[in-house]
């Protein structure tokens, strides 16, 4: 008879978050030890953070996380974030070694700023120039990754379990405003370090725990807008979607999840009027957006973030508060691990987000 852990998991994977609405900082001490008891959610395969307000230093540049395989490869990148970009610091990403974590790649941070002649140049703002020079980098360079390039936030993954993943980066030396999680059990994609999640674009990152069933669809649709998806894992065009969705089509955190989690047409036919012809549109236009198959998602961005499970809710998903923090988790018992005494603790419905964002001016 097979033992627990040695069996394949589908419903594998787990999501933690905290959001501070007064902006207060926080540790990772946190979500890391959130982590822990979800920690045969995940099978060592995967492991990853996102933080906000870690870099208050350099928080008018953007912040750009790579993996190299080798200092050739880190040459060539440099040599064309050259080319674009003023590069204000660059250096090794701290890190501690552990026999937990290994084949560990060159981990490197970039503090840049686009050169304005380039923009100007190419008629682009400094939004867009940053975000098609992430996919230039990962479509074209051969062993380098960027997998974060937000401004004042940062994705830290690897291959191992999220706890050992925290140490490896050393969390508990940064402080932010908000913090999401992912502890890995990869279904039907490999498990590899820019396979890990969170996933980033921009400030924008997203932790995900199930399988999207639509990712060929999904894809194909974005692709026609510039993006690419190279990192081997479905989750990833999430992420590029709510970028297209809220960035370049200026839709609200409401729209974008009546996209991505569309109501049913019957659901729609009985909502009031103006409703269902918001509805209506957002689904006729952005069809191929729908994300299908079973998901709980968050999505971090500046300032905020929002938790969505798929229509039918066919993955586990709960909130709750203590004082000015909200949580987000897949288990309750993430959510106690750091808040004993939270309260309203509350299931999502499926299609139901929840967004919570930091009072404006804290952050």
């Amino acid at each position: 008879m097979k033992l627990e852990g040695q069996v394949r998991i589908p419903s594998g994977c787990a999501i933690s978050a905290v959001i501070s609405r007064d902006g207060r900082k926080m540790s990772g001490d946190a979500i890391i030890k959130s982590m822990i008891p979800m920690h045969d959610r995940s099978n060592g395969l995967g492991g990853g953070f996102a933080a906000y307000g870690i870099y208050p230093e350099y928080k008018e540049f953007y912040a750009l996380h790579i993996f190299y395989n080798d200092n050739s490869v880190r040459m060539e990148c440099e040599n064309l974030l050259k080319d674009g970009f003023e590069i204000i610091k660059s250096e090794s990403i701290p890190i501690r070694k552990t026999p937990k974590i290994s084949d560990v790649p060159l981990i490197w941070r970039y503090f840049v700023a686009p050169m304005s002649s380039v923009l100007s140049r190419l008629h682009v703002d400094e939004k867009e120039y940053v975000a098609e020079t992430v996919m230039k980098i990962n479509s074209r360079i051969n062993g380098a990754y960027v997998f974060s390039s937000g401004k004042n936030m940062g994705v830290f993954k690897a291959v191992g379990y999220p706890e050992d993943v925290g140490y490896f980066y050393r969390l508990d030396e940064y402080e932010g405003y908000s913090w999401t999680a992912h502890g890995r059990y990869p279904t039907n994609t490999p498990g590899w370090w820019g396979g890990a999640h969170p996933f980033a674009l921009l400030d924008y990152t997203i932790v995900h725990n199930g399988e999207i069933s639509s990712y060929d669809a999904n894809r194909r649709y974005i692709e026609m807008y510039g993006y690419k998806c190279t990192l081997q894992t479905d989750t990833e065009v999430i992420t590029y979607i709510a970028d297209y969705l809220l960035r370049k089509q200026g839709l609200t955190l409401e729209e974008t999840a009546s996209v991505i989690a569309a109501p049913f047409w019957s659901t729609i036919e009985n909502k009031p009027e103006e409703e269902k012809k918001k509805l209506s549109y957002l689904r006729t236009v952005y069809s191929s957006l729908l994300v299908t198959g079973p998901f709980s998602i968050v999505l971090g961005f500046e300032g905020g973030l929002m938790a969505l499970n798929d229509r039918l809710k066919l993955r586990s998903m709960v909130t709750a508060e203590k004082d000015d923090l909200v949580f987000v988790a897949s288990e309750e018992s993430a959510i106690r691990a750091i808040a004993p005494d939270a309260t309203n603790v509350y299931a999502p419905s499926g299609g139901e987000p929840v967004i919570v964002k930091v009072k404006e001016g804290k952050y």
